[in-house]
């Protein structure tokens, strides 16, 4: 953490992708100032992991030239951003880089966290539509799982569906998937 700390002047994606590797902080990028969150807890990451596998069997069921990964560094116009869950082309994963660019990303999804209710909602659906990621979905916890599926149009993002929790929903973007999110998070 001495790294961060002892930073002087405006931050750059290359200085942050220069911070050594750690599993319990998330660093991004938004403008010049370097954010820090904690690692996310256990309903979070169990929601991420089972979205990630639902999103994986449906891509490769679609043979969609795509790979799905976990809090991936994604490269956007206006810094680095950690997105909860990313689909890339294929191609843009073809080296084993550290970050992504946001030209390559056909969907991120965030999973709302209580400490980061307002960037999960507001702030990065704004960085992802400026970087023109066509599809952005939102995992709500609280009161019960839903799943907010986003489409980019006109530079910003319109609500298409919204998957509620004990009721399967069929999206058909960026490759199709049959979802509830009511076991997305439950032990």
């Amino acid at each position: 953490m001495g790294v961060a700390m002892d930073h002087t002047g405006p931050w750059t994606v290359a200085d942050v992708l220069a911070l050594p590797e750690d599993r319990t902080t998330r660093y991004e990028l938004l403008g010049e100032s370097l954010v820090m969150s904690p690692a996310p807890g256990i309903r979070h990451q169990r929601a991420s992991l089972r979205l990630a596998m639902i999103l994986h069997a449906a891509a490769q069921a679609a043979e969609a030239p795509v790979e799905v990964l976990e809090a991936i560094n994604v490269i956007l116009p206006s810094g680095l951003v950690v997105p909860d869950l990313v689909v890339t082309d294929s191609g843009a994963t073809a080296e084993d880089a550290v970050s992504v660019d946001a030209d390559g990303v056909q969907l991120v999804v965030e999973l709302v966290s209580p400490g980061n209710r307002t960037v999960d909602r507001k702030f990065k659906p704004m960085l992802y539509a400026e970087a023109a990621i066509p599809y952005f979905w939102r995992l709500e916890f609280d009161p019960a799982p839903m799943l907010v599926v986003h489409e980019l149009e006109g530079g910003r993002y319109v609500e298409r569906a919204a998957a509620l929790a004990g009721a399967t929903t069929r999206l058909d973007v960026p490759f199709p998937v049959v979802i509830d999110p009511a076991g997305l998070s439950r032990q």
